[in-house]
């Protein structure tokens, strides 16, 4: 009994003085009068008064009611509260001296709250239940220009639909799916390597071809039926500190010209790539390096491209105001259409007001040769640059995926913030314009289309995060080429690829106000329709294992800034919710053109930003990634981001952090919302625990009417009924599996599943080199 009384003690009197803390704040009194009791009942314990117990039984009882008070009936957060004071209660279910009504009032307390406790365990307090249309509403929807088994771009095709037409494997039949071959590439996560060190790529699929690249820019062709290596090629890409991302998220394809078929010659090539000479390509693979460059190629045989550029060799650092070594680079494939191949880039997020600029190039596809560039810091100059002339300096960059309309001879591109993200007072008037948002360009002349933003004046580093996707969709109006843009802060828009009107309404709402001197916030924002943002915070959504990390939570929260969502950063530190992690990352939506319904991953984590102002002392340790401090260096302010954590290493919001969810494209309706993922390799101790867990990669949906999703925390690819979201299949991955999976058929005309499984640095999910196969039995 001595033993528990000093464990009472010392549990109640940090709840006694943080409670105070806490009061002082503003906040709950719960903590306050709990730590009291807590020292009151270890008082009495001392003394083997039986009133212990029924002290203890009052402040149990006044615990679950406090708790459902706040929480509702939510396992989660009812075990937080509760679980703690059950477990220490064990020992004193036995009478005091003799005594037992204090006993039998704690026993009875126990067991009434205990059920009331375990009883909310089924119960899902967050699920959305209901069913998406399961007939197809549009006939031979457009799919792009790809064989039914191929996977030739990205998404599948310059569409960005991440839909495959291929219906082999169903809701009856996808738990029979089994592995059929893994490969490891031997390009692994070094010590020297930044954080932000991911393996994020997906293959394409040309022939019997399967093409890929890693982290560090090698390239690998396999062969589609067993995955057996036919070529490597390695970009040598030097090693890089100031680099805030080493990966690559695919490659490029430009087909070979008409009536011509050197991919043939592809399985008799052999060997390491980069041992052979510069050919003359016909057909062309692009890789983007993580050192600016891009290079051409051969499919057959990984050989360079002798006619593009510099013997297949293109310097993306041409004509940048500013060559910082790890300042810019490409992590996301370019667009090839049009006879173009169209190259964006990544700007280091809050490491200098003076970087590379966010220029966006077409290139021709054989040559190299430049045809246009749009600057967002300069829109209307497309014509090709001087050679003398630099682009603006630090202008919007956009470092997702693009997508292209051949057909309207248009090529979309989801926009970034100008560097520094949370300090506006850097910025043009057309940057303004085009910073975050959708902007779709002249496949010809580079020319802007439309532009339609998502943020106003963002200071929350709410870059448009994801490839839009293509798909044609019915409306009162009829059939309207449609493009869907998933966004950070949980926005779905839903426009007209055309014009850039919106198909599902568009609302500006108020935003709160308040920066520091010399910066504004925008009054309104804008608002879709169909979006998946979560309710503003509140105290009573912050967690823990226990009361004492609940309690600390709480004070971090009342000790930020915060007034919803857009709340603008402060020296003080602000929330921002959702973070700059995204309800949607680069992982983006699939859609099915033919139901006119997507598939997203919904997350919600909170973030914190705080201004920095710089004076004469050290800072200490910056531009470590883009989680940390960053010096803004030019500016008056650093800044520093950090996910808000409890002291246990866990997110100080309640459970569910992430979902998946299915929506109808016409109407935007959610139709259902599934908590998704467990803890099972986040935890000390494994447990498959189903909280609904962050992850970042994306979905992939088949006619068959199953979707296949990586991405979570926990190492497993899972297959999901498009209709109602319910998960079918799931395999256990060898590592993270961060990247979007992808289908094709093989020689044998089986259906094959995809995914790539390497880990993620900053989320420290198990690094591996996995390229892993499945197929039906």
């Amino acid at each position: 009994m001595l033993l528990l009384t000093v464990i009472l003690f010392l549990f109640g009197l940090p709840l006694l003085i943080g409670g105070v803390w806490l009061i002082s704040l503003g906040g709950s009194w719960y903590y306050t009068l709990a730590g009291a009791t807590l020292i009151v009942i270890a008082v009495l314990l001392k003394s083997r008064r039986a009133f212990a117990q029924i002290l203890y039984a009052l402040l149990l009882v006044a615990t679950a009611v406090w708790a459902y008070w706040e929480a509702g009936f939510d396992w989660w957060p009812l075990a937080s509260r509760l679980g703690v004071l059950l477990v220490l209660a064990i020992p004193l279910l036995f009478p005091v001296a003799g005594q037992r009504h204090g006993a039998a009032t704690l026993a009875l307390a126990w067991v009434v709250v205990g059920l009331f406790t375990v009883a909310s365990i089924p119960y899902d307090a967050h699920r959305i239940e209901g069913e998406l249309n399961a007939e197809s509403v549009i006939s031979n929807p457009r799919l792009g220009e790809v064989p039914e088994g191929d996977w030739l771009s990205y998404g599948r095709s310059n569409l960005g639909q991440r839909y495959s037409p291929v219906d082999q494997i169903t809701p009856d039949n996808v738990a029979n799916l089994e592995q059929a071959w893994e490969y490891q590439t031997g390009d692994r996560k070094g010590p020297d390597d930044v954080t932000e060190t991911t393996y994020q790529a997906t293959p394409l699929k040309v022939g019997n071809t399967l093409y890929l690249c890693t982290p560090h820019n090698w390239l690998v062709a396999l062969d589609a039926d067993d995955g057996t290596e036919r070529w490597v090629y390695d970009a040598k890409v030097p090693p890089e500190s100031q680099r805030q991302h080493q990966t690559c998220r695919g490659v490029s394809y430009l087909p070979p010209a008409e009536g011509l078929t050197d991919l043939l010659s592809v399985e008799d090539a052999q060997g390491p790539a980069e041992d052979l000479q510069s050919v003359a390509c016909d057909a062309q693979l692009f890789l983007p390096t993580s050192d600016a460059r891009l290079l051409a190629l051969d499919p057959a045989t990984g050989a360079r491209c002798s006619h593009f550029a510099d013997n297949g060799e293109l310097d993306l650092m041409h004509n940048m105001p500013y060559r910082q070594d790890g300042y810019y680079y490409s992590t996301s494939p370019p667009v090839v259409a049009n006879g173009v191949v169209v190259v964006a880039g990544s700007v280091n997020d809050n490491y200098d007001i003076n970087s590379p600029s966010g220029v966006i190039r077409a290139y021709d596809a054989k040559t190299g040769k430049l045809v246009w560039n749009w600057d967002p810091a300069n829109p209307d100059q497309t014509q090709p640059i001087a050679a003398e002339d630099t682009y603006s300096t630090s202008s919007p960059n956009s470092w997702s995926i693009a997508s292209a309309d051949e057909e309207l001879g248009m090529v979309y591109f989801p926009m970034g913030n100008r560097t520094p993200d949370q300090l506006g007072m850097y910025r043009t008037p057309e940057e303004e314009t085009y910073a975050s948002s959708v902007v779709a360009l002249s496949l010809e002349t580079g020319e802007v289309q439309w532009v339609q933003q998502f943020v106003h004046h963002d200071l929350w580093d709410m870059d448009t995060p994801a490839q839009p996707s293509l798909v044609d969709i019915e409306t009162r109006n009829g059939v309207q080429p449609g493009l869907v843009v998933p966004t950070k802060q949980g926005d779905v828009y839903v426009l007209n690829r055309e014009t850039g009107d919106a198909l599902i309404p568009i609302t500006e709402q108020e935003a709160p106000q308040g920066t520091i001197e010399g910066d504004y916030a925008a009054p309104t924002q804008p608002v879709s329709a169909l979006n998946f943002r979560p309710p503003p915070l509140k105290a009573s959504d912050m967690w823990g294992a226990t009361a004492i990390d609940q309690m600390i939570c709480r004070i971090k929260f009342r000790s930020l800034r915060y007034e919803g969502q857009y709340t603008p950063p402060s020296e003080q530190g602000t929330i921002v919710y959702p973070g700059n992690f995204g309800v949607f990352n680069w992982g983006g939506v699939a859609v099915d053109p033919e139901r006119q319904v997507m598939f997203g991953m919904p997350l919600y984590m909170a973030f914190t930003s705080r201004l920095v102002p710089k004076t004469q002392e050290d800072l200490g340790p910056t531009n470590t990634g883009e989680q940390g401090l960053n010096e803004n260096a030019g500016a008056e302010y650093a800044v520093e981001l950090q996910p808000l954590m409890s002291p246990m290493g866990i997110p100080c919001q309640r459970p569910p952090w992430g979902y998946v969810a299915g929506a109808d494209l016409r109407t935007g309706d959610i139709a259902w919302k599934h908590k998704n993922g467990t803890v099972e390799d986040m935890a000390p101790i494994p447990l498959p625990l189903k909280l609904g867990v962050p992850g970042i990669g994306g979905p992939v949906i088949t006619k068959g009417g199953v979707v296949f999703l990586a991405a979570t925390v926990d190492n497993y690819i899972r297959a999901y009924n498009l209709t109602n979201g319910e998960e079918l299949w799931r395999a256990r991955l060898p590592a993270g599996g961060q990247a979007t999976p992808m289908t094709y058929l093989n020689s044998k005309g089986e259906q094959m599943v995809v995914q790539v499984a390497g880990g993620h640095g900053s989320i420290g999910t198990t690094i591996g080199d996995y390229v892993v196969a499945y197929k039906l039995k």
